[in-house]
C-alpha cells in the first residue's frame, strides 16, 4: 500500500523548534517579520521611521511622526500577556501540529502553568485560527451534510432536544480528481430554509456545485447562485454512498477527535471556536513543517480577545 504523504510527511520536529523559536530573541524576530513583513508601521498614522525604547520586556517602537508609541504585541491576541514569548510559540507549535487538537488541561502541562492561563492562551490562539480560516469559502464541487455536535448533560435531555448539543453544517470541497481540499463546519442555529441560505452566503462561493442529502433546508444554496443535487439516502450505509465519501470521513474524524480530546467541552457555548480550528489544521494539513509561521500570521491578523469577551458567546459564534 502507498504511503500517505499527510500522514508521514516530516512536519517540524521538536528540536527544529527549539532551533527556530527556542529563545526569545528569536521569537521576537519571527514576530516582528509576521507582523511587519515590510518593516515597522506606525499604527496610528503608517509612519515608517521609528526610534526604539528598550523596556523590562519587550522593546518599543516611537514612530518619530506623531509619537505613537507601540510594542509587538500590542493589537494582537497576545496583547497585555506576562508570559514570555517563548510560551506562547511553544503553544502555537502544540496547538499547530496536534492532528487532533490538544485540550487546555493537556496544554497546561506542556507549557508549565496553570489551568486557566492555559485556557486563555489554547482559546485565543483558536480564536485566531478561526477568523483566519473563516476569510476563505469554499469553490468548485463540495460535499454538505448536516450533523450534530455535543452530548447530553447529566439530569438535562437526551438526544437533539440536549441543552449541550448543537446543530453543525459540514461541507468539503473536492478537486478535479475528487480528493477533499478544504472543510468548513459551523453551526447554526437550525435546519431551516432561511438558516443554510445565510451560511451559504457565508461560506460558499457563487457557482459551487453542492451535492446533499434529501434534507429539504439544502436547496437553499440555490438563493445564493449555486447548483444543487440532492440524494435520497433512504436509510443506506455510509458505505453504499459514494456521493458522501469524504464528508462523510471528515465527520468521523471530527467526531473521534473530539471524544477522544476534549471531555468536558461546552459545546452550546464555544463548538465555532473548536470547529475554526479543525478547520484551520484541515486545510493546511499538507505543510504541517509551516504551520507554527502560518499560526504567528494568524496571531498577527487577529486582534486584541481579552478574557472577559473570549468567555462570552460573542466571539465564539
Amino acid at each position: 500500500m502507498a504511503m500517505n504523504r499527510i500522514q508521514f510527511q516530516a512536519g517540524l520536529s521538536l528540536p527544529k523548534f527549539i532551533e527556530l523559536y527556542g529563545t526569545e530573541e528569536n521569537c521576537e524576530s519571527a514576530l516582528e517579520q509576521a507582523r511587519w513583513p515590510d518593516g515597522f508601521r506606525c499604527p496610528r498614522c503608517d509612519c515608517k521611521e521609528y526610534g526604539l525604547i528598550h523596556g523590562r520586556r519587550h522593546k518599543r517602537y516611537q514612530c518619530r511622526s506623531c509619537r505613537h508609541q507601540a510594542t509587538l504585541t500590542a493589537g494582537t491576541i497576545l496583547e497585555a500577556t506576562k508570559l514570555p514569548l517563548t510560551t506562547w510559540f511553544l503553544a502555537f507549535y502544540l496547538v499547530g501540529q496536534a492532528k487532533t487538537g490538544i485540550s487546555s488541561l493537556a496544554l497546561r502541562r506542556h507549557l508549565g502553568v496553570n489551568y486557566r492561563t492555559a485556557w486563555l492562551v489554547h482559546n485565543k490562539i483558536m480564536q485566531a485560527m478561526k477568523e483566519r480560516d473563516g476569510a476563505y469559502v469554499l469553490r468548485g464541487k463540495v460535499q454538505v451534510d448536516d450533523a450534530y455536535l455535543g452530548g447530553e448533560r447529566c439530569g438535562g435531555k437526551p438526544g437533539r432536544g440536549s441543552e449541550n448539543k448543537v446543530s453543525i453544517v459540514a461541507a468539503v470541497s473536492l478537486d478535479d480528481a475528487g480528493h477533499p481540499r478544504y472543510v468548513k463546519l459551523s453551526t447554526v442555529a437550525t435546519f431551516s430554509f432561511a438558516a443554510i441560505a445565510d451560511w451559504a452566503q457565508d461560506s460558499l462561493s457563487i457557482g459551487c456545485e453542492v451535492i446533499s442529502d434529501g434534507l429539504a433546508c439544502f436547496r437553499a444554496v440555490t438563493e445564493v447562485g449555486c447548483l444543487h443535487q440532492a440524494v435520497v439516502v433512504k436509510g443506506r450505509h455510509p458505505n453504499e454512498l459514494p456521493e458522501f465519501r469524504w464528508i462523510n470521513t471528515v465527520l468521523s474524524n471530527l467526531k473521534t477527535s473530539f471524544s477522544g480530546t476534549f471531555h468536558a467541552l461546552k459545546f452550546d457555548k464555544y463548538a465555532n471556536r473548536y470547529l475554526g480550528a479543525f478547520n484551520y489544521r484541515f486545510n493546511r494539513r499538507f505543510n504541517l513543517a509551516t504551520m507554527t509561521e502560518r499560526v504567528v500570521h494568524a496571531i498577527c491578523s487577529c486582534g486584541a480577545r481579552p478574557e472577559r469577551i473570549l468567555r462570552s458567546a460573542e466571539l465564539a459564534a
